[in-house]
């Protein structure tokens, strides 16, 4: 689910894309979550809730949320942010959830307009996992040199699926930036991939979650 959350006027959200929050509904949950939305409006934020019946907050909001109800917003934190000084060409991977930060980040890459290239690869283990593809596709078709390549693999072969479309998109990858963000495994299976391909780890940046 997309949870939208909206600030009051005079209490915006000043936040880096990429950063992550903690989410309070009062009485019931605290969870921490990456802004998904660009920090281009700071009044309207956007949050990827994926479904987890053990997660007293996927429950709310998945069967009790109604709109105006009370979310309470402490943060921002995390280091995962774009370096607008950089213009190299920019490649962001995203496994499964993962997305909400590239999302944002690739938002705010666009508002900017800091770099000439941008690939998207989104590693997924099924289709229906990738629940914003319509606006990947949106991204290819409106700006000429964005490029979204979805990998859908199992988990247990999807960094050699991820290599194998890297180097058919990207046959040299050294002159990339690459900010990478999912479970900790694949981020740093791949970061190690990189590194043996030649990239600088100066260029790799990488966040983990859980």
């Amino acid at each position: 689910r997309i949870l939208h959350v909206k600030t009051p006027r005079t209490q915006r959200l000043r936040f880096l894309a990429g950063q992550r929050v903690n989410l309070e509904i009062p009485g019931v949950a605290v969870t921490e979550m990456h802004v998904a939305s660009c920090p281009c409006d700071d009044m309207n934020l956007q949050f990827h809730i994926i479904r987890d019946n053990n997660d007293a907050f996927s429950q709310y909001v998945f069967t009790r949320m109604k709109t105006n109800d009370i979310v309470n917003i402490t943060g921002p934190q995390g280091q995962f942010s774009l370096h607008e000084d950089q213009p190299n060409p920019i490649v962001f991977i995203a496994f499964g959830k993962g997305f909400a930060p590239v999302k944002s980040l690739i938002e705010h890459a666009m508002t900017l307009d800091v770099t000439e290239y941008i690939s998207l690869f989104w590693v997924v283990e099924r289709t229906e996992e990738l629940y914003m593809q319509n606006l990947c596709r949106a991204w290819a078709d409106a700006f000429e040199r964005f490029t979204y390549i979805p990998v859908v693999s199992p988990q247990a072969a999807s960094i050699q699926g991820l290599q194998d479309e890297l180097k058919r998109v990207i046959p040299s990858a050294t002159e990339q930036h690459f900010y990478i963000a999912g479970d900790t495994n694949r981020v740093t299976a791949t970061k190690n991939a990189l590194l043996a391909q030649g990239v600088n780890a100066n260029n790799i940046f990488i966040e983990s979650i859980k």
